[in-house]
């Protein structure tokens, strides 16, 4: 049962993958697994039957999230942003109440109340989000990889960085790769791979291959990393921590409206029809999220 509830959590976080402007660590949060994710990543060495048996579930859930609804969502965005976007808004809040129980939880324990630097940092991180999507390269030159050394390195640099947007709530890793420059390159040179897996052309595979493999060598080598800092801060600076958690969270609407261009259906013929289904599932999901949250695995 617990395998089954994590391996459902995985396809859900899988999926808000797909959704520009929508992070993966904000579903995790949403789910109420966050800190145990980190957690499990940071004890795989130390209790690595304990943490795989959490952790694989997981993956397996996100691969059939991500490979198995990649183009229903596509084709959802296209025809139906407004409502989609709407839908995962709601998944998004239905997993607030838990948070802020968990805020409120750590301050208890630390027996103090909410401080300036609390607020402070709820503000920055709130405002990172925001402004991120502005920053975004309209075009990009590259759209394939070559396999120089200073490209090799600045992709692993470029994996280590964008890691961190498939742990922390509240930052799409897609808008990352856009505000970097890498977003457009790093597609080109994934389809070229396949595109000559498919031919049986084993150097292009190789070409196109080596610098996605430095690539995901450095999303490892990050999320290690951030998981281990995420570890650090829960246990040293927890209440901090949550506000920094709430203020990523509570941008994260702003971020999905603005990168899908959702709003531009209010210009479409039926936008009120559209408004009332995105206000239905908001509802509908955000109850579906509060619930199934609330569902406790091991």
């Amino acid at each position: 049962m617990n395998a089954i509830l994590n391996l459902l959590k995985g396809v859900v976080i899988g999926i808000a993958n797909i959704i520009p402007g929508v992070s993966g660590g904000t579903m995790a949060v949403s789910l109420g697994i966050f800190d145990r994710l980190i957690f499990a990543v940071n004890d795989l060495r130390k209790h690595p039957a304990k943490s795989l048996k959490f952790l694989l579930p997981l993956l397996v859930g996100m691969a059939s999230g991500i490979i198995g609804f990649t183009y229903a969502v596509e084709f959802l965005l296209r025809e139906y942003a407004l409502p989609t976007c709407m839908a995962f808004i709601g998944l998004i809040a239905g997993g607030v109440p838990m948070l802020v129980g968990e805020y409120r939880q750590s301050l208890r324990k630390a027996k103090r109340k909410v401080t300036v630097v609390d607020a402070v940092v709820f503000l920055a991180m709130l405002l990172l989000v925001v402004c991120m999507p502005f920053f975004q390269q309209s075009k990009n030159a590259v759209t394939v990889f070559g396999v120089g050394a200073l490209t090799l390195g600045s992709l692993f640099v470029v994996g280590v960085v964008a890691s961190a947007t498939m742990v922390i709530p509240g930052i799409s890793g897609s808008l990352v790769m856009m505000i970097l420059g890498y977003y457009h390159g790093i597609i080109g040179t994934l389809k070229s791979f396949f595109e000559a897996v498919r031919g049986m052309d084993f150097s292009g595979a190789m070409r196109y291959g080596f610098p996605l493999l430095f690539f995901g060598i450095g999303v490892i080598v990050g999320i290690f990393a951030v998981a281990k800092l995420l570890k650090f801060l829960f246990e040293r600076l927890a209440c901090t921590t949550y506000s920094g958690i709430l203020g990523l969270v509570a941008a994260s609407p702003v971020a999905i409206l603005y990168n899908t261009g959702a709003l531009s259906d209010l210009q479409l013929g039926g936008a009120a029809l559209r408004v009332l289904c995105g206000v239905v599932l908001l509802a509908g999901c955000a109850v579906f999220t509060y619930f199934f949250s609330k569902l406790k695995t091991d």
